[in-house]
C-alpha cells in the first residue's frame, strides 16, 4: 500500500474531469490486504472512505477522508469450465472480453470497454445484451468485501443474503467490494451496430414513435437503445458526423434473424450511416463507439414504466440543436429476462425504458436545460438508476422504493453504523 499525501493527478484524474476531488488522503491499494489497513486506519481516525476505481465514476464526498484508489488490482482469471470470470476491483470491462473469448464466453459488460467491471455491476450493471441476460448484479456468485469493520468477508447468496442482496444493486456504503465472481455466458458472435438518420432529413418526434411501435415486435433477446446526438462541427468528428443532428437505433442480438429484424427501422428515411453486421464479441464496443477520452459531464436518468411518445419527442425538441448546449439523449429499452425477480437490490425492474440526458454543460446550465426535459417525463417516470446519475448522485431520491430504501438503511445500522463510508451513488458508472 502507498499512502500518496501529494495527491498525484495519476491518482485523482479520472475519466470524468467536470469534479474537483480533494481527499486528505490517498491510498493506492495493491491488495485487499492494502484496503484493509486503509479503512481500519480511517476508522480509528474516522475518516470517510471512498474509492476510485477506474475513473468512469465519481468516487463521491470525499473532503478530508480516504480515497482509495483501485486501479492497480486488475487481475482476471476465467473458469471456462463454470463459465465464471474472477475479478478485482480495477478491472476494466475490455480485460474481460478479451480474458473470456478464446473461451467461447462473454461478460455482461456495457457499452464502454473502460468502465469499471465491479463498480458497474455494484450499480446493477445494464449492458449490451441485458434484454437477454438481465443485469450482470443478477449473474455475480460471490463478491470479497472490506466492511467497516475492517474484515475481509466472501459475500455469497448462501453465505449472507442480505449482504450479498444489498451489495449487489447498492454497494456504495456498505464496504470495499475488493473482487467478484461473475457468471459469463456462452456467446462468441453477435448481430450488432448502428443505424443513424440525420434529424434535419428525418423528423425526430417520426423516427422515436417508429422506434417505439417498433420495439414492441421484437423478441426478449433483442436489445437496443434510440440515441439522438448533435454534434458540434469539429475537424476530430468523421465527416457524416460533423455539425450534424444524428438520431441513431442501436442493436445487439444473438439470433440468427438480426438482419431480418431491423428490416423495418430502414423504412425510417434516408440512412446516414450503418455499421450493422455480424460481428465477434470482441468488437462489441464499437456498437455505441462511446468515446474514449476523459471529459467533463453533467446528466441524470429516468426509468419509465412506459415511453410517452408524445412527451419524449418534446425532450427531444427541448435537448436538440437548439438547446445552448451539447446534450446527449439516449433511451434503453428495457423488459425482457431484466424484468425478472432476483435476489438483488437493482430496483424498477417493471420498467420498460430509460431516458439518459448528459451534457457537456456545467452543472448550472444542465439543471436549467435538463430538468424542465425529466419533468416532462414526471408522469410515467418510476425512478433514477443509480448508474446512471452523472454527476447527479448529490440527489439521492428516486433511486429505490420505499421498502428496498429501508431494508438497506437497517443494513446500513447493522455493518456501517458510524457511516465510515459516505451514502453516495455517484461513483458507479466505473
Amino acid at each position: 500500500m502507498r499512502c500518496m499525501n501529494s495527491h498525484t493527478a495519476e491518482e485523482l484524474n479520472g475519466f470524468q474531469t467536470g469534479f474537483t476531488v480533494r481527499p486528505a488522503h490517498v491510498v493506492a491499494a495493491a491488495s485487499s490486504d492494502d484496503v484493509i489497513a486503509a479503512v481500519r486506519h480511517a476508522a480509528a481516525e474516522r475518516l470517510p472512505v471512498t474509492v476510485q476505481a477506474t475513473g468512469h465514476g465519481l468516487p463521491g464526498p470525499v473532503e478530508g477522508g480516504v480515497l482509495v484508489s483501485t486501479r492497480r488490482m486488475d487481475r482476471v482469471s476465467v473458469d471456462p469450465v463454470e463459465r465464471t470470470a474472477r475479478v478485482q476491483a480495477g478491472v476494466r470491462w475490455s480485460q474481460v472480453v478479451e480474458a473470456a473469448a478464446p473461451h467461447g464466453l462473454a461478460p455482461l459488460n456495457g457499452s464502454a470497454p473502460g468502465v469499471g467491471a465491479v463498480s458497474y455491476t455494484l450499480g446493477g450493471g445494464l449492458g449490451i445484451l441485458a434484454r437477454e441476460f438481465g443485469y450482470a448484479a443478477d449473474h455475480v456468485r460471490s463478491l470479497d468485501v472490506v466492511t467497516a469493520d475492517g474484515r475481509l468477508r466472501q459475500v455469497t447468496r448462501d453465505s449472507a443474503p442480505d449482504l450479498y442482496g444489498a451489495l449487489l444493486g447498492a454497494g456504495h456504503g456498505l464496504g470495499v467490494v475488493t473482487e467478484l465472481e461473475i457468471g459469463l455466458v456462452p456467446v462468441r458472435t453477435l448481430y450488432g451496430g448502428s443505424l443513424a438518420f440525420d434529424g434535419r432529413q428525418v423528423d425526430p418526434a417520426a423516427a422515436l414513435r417508429a422506434y417505439e411501435a417498433w420495439t414492441r415486435t421484437v423478441p426478449d433477446g433483442l436489445t437496443s437503445s434510440f440515441a439522438a446526438v448533435p454534434y458540434p462541427d469539429l475537424p476530430a468528428l468523421p465527416p457524416h458526423l460533423r455539425g450534424r443532428y444524428v438520431l441513431s437505433v442501436r442493436v445487439a442480438y444473438t439470433g440468427a434473424d438480426g438482419e431480418r429484424l431491423v428490416a423495418p427501422l430502414r423504412e425510417t428515411g434516408p440512412v446516414l450511416a450503418d455499421s450493422l453486421r455480424e460481428m465477434p464479441y470482441t468488437e462489441s464496443h464499437t456498437i455505441h463507439s462511446d468515446p474514449d477520452f476523459p471529459h467533463a459531464y453533467y446528466g441524470d436518468s429516468a426509468v419509465l414504466s412506459e415511453l410517452d411518445v408524445s412527451r419524449a419527442a418534446e425532450v427531444l425538441g427541448r435537448t436538440g440543436p437548439d438547446a445552448g448546449a451539447m446534450v446527449v439523449v439516449q433511451i434503453n429499452h428495457l423488459g425482457g429476462a431484466l424484468a425478472r425477480p432476483a435476489p438483488n437490490s437493482v430496483p424498477w425492474r417493471e420498467g420498460r425504458f430509460l431516458v439518459r440526458l448528459l451534457t457537456m454543460a456545467d452543472r448550472q446550465k444542465a439543471r436549467r436545460i435538463l430538468d424542465p426535459a425529466f419533468a416532462l417525463l414526471a408522469p410515467v417516470t418510476l425512478g433514477r438508476a443509480v448508474n446512471f446519475a452523472f454527476g447527479a448522485g448529490d440527489r439521492s431520491e428516486g433511486f429505490y422504493d420505499d421498502v428496498t430504501r429501508k431494508r438497506l438503511a437497517g443494513l446500513k445500522s447493522q455493518y456501517d453504523p458510524a457511516s465510515l463510508f459516505p451514502d453516495h451513488v455517484s461513483g458507479f458508472s466505473g
